[in-house]
């Protein structure tokens, strides 16, 4: 019997080597050797939007990125080539291959950054489809309360897409990373849709809380702002069915400062349920024989008072591990 790890590497190399096919029967010698070229050249501006010390000089690398990856794209079927040698660039297809998202960050100095984001569209005769998205979140105090276009997008550099169904629509559920702020960072749920024409909208009345005891309103996206430089979970588990994520606490208990937060050890979650995702408060509430929760390092003591000593223990570690 073959043990988890060498499933997973039998699985990703099949994976692989399907995606070869797919693409070596799509794209021809031609239309590659173009997209090679083009790819080398996008690969070393990307680097040189990370490492460039001058803020001037990352801006225009930046600019000479766009106008690179789009001449690219208009390489017919560029839809499936993958780009692998990009890096610090976000490439995802969805999981129906119906669009392919790129989003990178642009770091303007340590107090200020913008997203970037192009949706690619698969298309019948291999021509480009392509819509930019603009990045509106400092423009905006509630992000979490009205649909966005992509003139209004709320930024962020995705790490994963899920697709859920109601009444026959799709629904691509979208973890994005954003570094926003000198103390904190956000970890974003979006939830992307087309209108009937193929424009694409961002969120909707689509996170409910309606089964917490504490009631709190329908939101149309969902975050989690915590400390720098903290490891915090947000993420789909396909075991459970759900995403789940960390619940966090202020160390200082100055809950209204969000650079304060970080995990408790407990975790929160979504369950997709008849087009909505609902609140779960508690993950996992499978109790043991001794009564106690599976929570392997409980910051809270059983009388809901915080362990002073785990606190700083935990945040100790917390500024040694990067995101």
């Amino acid at each position: 019997m073959k043990t988890p790890v060498l499933q997973i590497i039998l699985l990703l190399t099949v994976n692989f080597c399907f995606s070869i096919a797919v693409f070596s029967q799509t794209i021809n010698s031609n239309e590659r050797k173009k997209l090679k070229e083009k790819e080398d050249t996008l690969k070393h501006l990307a680097k040189s939007m990370i490492v460039d010390s001058l803020t001037a000089e990352r801006m225009r690398t930046d600019s000479l990125f766009i106008r690179t990856l789009v001449r690219a794209l208009q390489v017919k079927n560029s839809f499936y080539y993958p780009f692998d040698s990009v890096k610090g660039i976000s490439k995802l297809y969805a999981p129906d291959s119906s669009f392919k998202i790129f989003s990178w960050i642009l770091r303007y100095d340590d107090y200020y950054s913008r997203q970037r984001a192009a949706i690619q569209f698969k298309t019948a005769d291999g021509s480009l489809k392509l819509i930019p998205l603009k990045d509106n979140s400092e423009f905006t105090a509630f992000p979490e309360d009205s649909v966005r276009t992509k003139d209004s997008w709320i930024g962020a550099v995705y790490y994963k897409i899920i697709q859920t169904q109601h009444n026959k629509k799709n629904y691509y559920t979208l973890f994005g990373f954003d570094e926003n702020a000198v103390m904190s960072t956000k970890k974003w749920i979006d939830v992307l849709h087309f209108s009937e024409k193929g424009e694409p909208l961002f969120g909707g009345p689509l996170f409910s809380f309606e089964e917490d005891s504490i009631k709190k309103p329908t939101q149309f996206r969902y975050s989690l702002e915590f400390k720098k430089d903290v490891r915090t979970l947000v993420d789909y588990d396909e075991d459970l069915k759900m995403i789940v994520f960390d619940h966090l606490i202020s160390e200082t208990e100055e809950p209204q400062n969000k650079w304060t937060y970080i995990p408790d050890g407990d975790y929160e979650g979504f369950k997709w349920l008849n087009g909505r995702w609902i609140h779960v408060d508690k993950v996992f509430t499978q109790k043991l024989e001794d009564g106690k929760f599976p929570i392997p390092k409980p910051i809270k003591d059983n009388k809901g008072n915080n362990n002073e000593q785990m606190l700083k223990e935990q945040s100790n570690k917390n500024m040694l591990i990067k995101n």
